[in-house]
């Protein structure tokens, strides 16, 4: 492509003569770089990088820990507890603590660290009974706690008794009642099921002296078919329960006109997935990466293209 440039050659008098010469650009001089679009992608997936480190690197943005208690949260006086902290293979130090217990100004000295997920309660009493939680520590900082662990101590007081009103043999989608009833006068009853799951809690009402409460299953399923047993406690002390009562085999059964008796079940859908807090603001800062590289190539492709038709 040929333009001309122009030259200028001053004459006698102070007059000025104006030439032109022919030159040419080639089309390769419009097009813009590509040296430095090719170090835009990396330069923002290191962004993206940093900025996700960063993010999850903050206080209390870590995701929390799960705590268990083993053999289980629900044992007899004097037994041997071990509450146990399971977070990430990255997780530095531990800490367990009783909710609700004396904390220090700075927090991260309220109990004393350990490196190693276990505490130990060698002898259950009264005094150690309550909720639990645990964190841990990662890059320096402290995760949030974990949910709550209620450690019950049970024993302190005489067994309830524990019936079904229409018998330990139902059919699927029948009403269930099932009645615990104690001499003493709890405040409140506990029913749990295959063995420290507690599936309902509910004050008492007086009854043929003593105590009673009536849990519902309305309507039975198959997956409420199990092993139950009741508990009494007071409010004073709410996670000290009397003795187990004694255990309520219930089955449930098919009816004869149900599809269910004589049709395989289908399988239980799986519930949708959930990402966490921190896939969540993960996949937020790839898709804001990806908007902002969109905008950056159709940015320099306009670009290249106006110079292009400004050159022609």
């Amino acid at each position: 492509m040929s333009f001309y440039s122009r030259a200028t050659t001053s004459l006698p008098g102070g007059l000025s003569l104006f030439r032109t010469s022919p030159f040419s650009i080639s089309k390769s001089s419009a097009q813009p770089e590509p040296g430095i679009m090719s170090v835009v992608p990396p330069l923002l997936l290191c962004l993206g990088l940093c900025l996700s480190q960063s993010t999850w690197t903050q206080k209390g943005n870590l995701p929390p820990p799960r705590i268990t208690a083993l053999p289980g949260s629900i044992v007899p006086p004097r037994s041997l507890v071990t509450l146990l902290c399971q977070g990430p293979k990255q997780a530095e130090r531990y800490r367990i603590s009783k909710v609700g217990s004396p904390e220090l100004m700075d927090e991260e000295e309220q109990i004393t660290p350990r490196k190693t997920n276990i505490m130990s309660i060698t002898e259950m009493t009264i005094d150690k009974t309550g909720l639990y939680h645990c964190s841990y520590q990662r890059g320096g900082h402290w995760s949030q706690f974990s949910d709550p662990l209620q450690l019950v101590m049970t024993g302190a007081y005489d067994k309830p008794s524990l019936s079904s009103v229409a018998g330990t043999a139902v059919a699927q989608g029948e009403n269930v009642k099932l009645q615990c009833f104690s001499k003493i006068n709890h405040a409140v009853f506990i029913l749990t099921k295959d063995g420290d799951h507690i599936t309902q809690k509910q004050s008492s009402t007086p009854q043929h002296g003593g105590h009673q409460t009536i849990f519902l299953l309305n309507p039975v399923s198959f997956a409420q078919a199990g092993t139950y047993r009741c508990y009494g406690a007071f409010l004073d002390h709410p996670y000290v329960w009397s003795q187990p009562s004694d255990p309520l085999q219930l089955q449930v059964e098919g009816t004869t006109d149900s599809p269910s008796s004589t049709q395989p079940r289908c399988a239980t859908v799986p519930a949708a997935w959930r990402p966490s807090m921190e896939t969540q603001v993960r996949l937020s800062l790839a898709a804001l990466l990806l908007l902002v590289m969109v905008v950056l190539l159709a940015e320099a492709w306009c670009s290249g293209a106006e110079s292009l038709c400004g050159v022609r």
